[in-house]
């Protein structure tokens, strides 16, 4: 219990300082909806991606994972300041856990892209989603799952790095081929062989097309199985190395 009220005041402390800012926050809802809004339609004219419903059953869960990816995975920016301004030392030597300080902060970033999720299936819905109450409720918590991993890297590496210098080029570099390579924009069965078979090494491609078939209705088939079981995965790891990595590096 006391760690989950310990968790609860750092989440607490973090989205009154996320609710300081305003532009971030109308910027972080606004940006999503454009690039449904703008990115979208254009879909409709690719082939295999089916008519215009089909089309954004296959661009809507894209686009939650898109936001998990570049939302809570880039997170890790925040915390530099505290890290070199001393405020994560000071937090260490309170009795405040370690698992605390790390899933406040991841905490925040959940909320940020719960919020998010909602607003891009309403949009979507306008736009002509067809999706069932209960796909999308088993797809948010997929998406919830990968962000709580990502935010959880993101935030060690930003422990450990210490520096937006080493920090933005890192993942930066990584966030451009991960995306392609899990078929956020396009699915994956459109490329050739070699491309296929290179995307297969990546994680978030599983948790995209478990989210497809969840939109379409299909609720027990392998990809489902393969993406829940990734999902719960790398959130399981990433936690464990962010704890870990609080726990251990010195600011």
């Amino acid at each position: 219990m006391q760690t989950l009220r310990d968790t609860l005041l750092v989440f607490d402390n973090q989205v009154r300082f996320t609710f300081r800012n305003k532009i971030t926050i109308v910027l972080g809802l606004v940006q999503p909806v454009l690039y449904l809004l703008l990115f979208g339609p254009l879909l409709t004219k690719v082939g295999g991606m089916g008519g215009d419903g089909d089309t954004w059953q296959t661009f809507v869960p894209g686009v939650l994972v898109y936001l998990a990816l570049f939302g809570a995975g880039f997170c890790g920016f925040g915390i530099i300041s505290d890290v070199r301004s001393g405020v994560i030392e000071r937090l260490r030597v309170t009795p405040v856990s370690r698992f605390a300080l790390l899933m406040g902060r991841v905490g925040r970033e959940v909320a940020i892209l719960l919020t998010q999720s909602a607003i891009i299936v309403v949009v979507g819905v306008l736009l002509g989603l067809r999706a069932g109450v209960l796909g999308v409720l088993a797809a948010v918590v997929l998406v919830v799952l990968l962000g709580i991993a990502l935010a959880s890297l993101s935030l060690a590496l930003g422990v450990a790095l210490k520096s937006e210098d080493q920090f933005a080029p890192l993942l930066t570099s990584a966030a451009l081929p991960i995306m392609l390579l899990a078929g956020i924009l396009l699915p994956m069965s459109l490329a050739p062989t070699w491309l296929d078979v290179i995307s297969r090494l990546n994680p978030l491609r599983y948790v995209v097309e478990a989210i497809r078939d969840l939109f379409a209705g299909h609720y027990t088939t392998a990809a489902v199985l393969e993406g829940t079981l990734v999902s719960v995965l790398l959130a399981a790891v990433c936690v464990y190395v962010g704890t870990r990595t609080f726990a251990r590096e010195n600011a």
